[in-house]
């Protein structure tokens, strides 16, 4: 059995997080090295290694992360708008091979990205 990420660890809550959502398909809470004044990571309580490896059997956590992204920015007053990051594999820096979303906000973003 392959050892827990640190994000399986959070949800069950074998290491502390400052949480701002938990249902019962995901879990939210701010990262602890923030890019943004807001930094959250949307986590779904179900381990996906990454977007490449989900299946359509995951459609509904997947859109459920999104619209709790949309939840929660609303819940926080992000009105003035907010981004939602997925990193994939080694050369978009993915750290954690645990599916996650970051929603960023609480400053002016750039584009390009990255």
């Amino acid at each position: 059995m392959a050892a827990k990420t640190i994000f399986q660890r959070i949800v069950d809550r074998e290491i502390p997080a400052t949480i701002e959502h938990e249902d019962d398909l995901c879990i939210v809470f701010r990262d602890i090295e923030p890019q943004a004044p807001v930094h959250l990571l949307l986590v779904p309580k179900q381990p996906i290694p990454r977007v490449a490896a989900a299946t359509a059997k995951e459609t509904q956590v997947l859109g459920h992360l999104l619209v709790v992204a949309g939840e929660v920015a609303a819940k926080l007053g992000l009105g003035q708008g907010f981004r939602l990051v997925i990193n994939n594999g080694p050369h978009a820096c993915e750290s954690v091979p645990h599916l996650h979303v970051h929603l960023l906000a609480g400053r002016q973003m750039t584009w390009p990205p990255g």
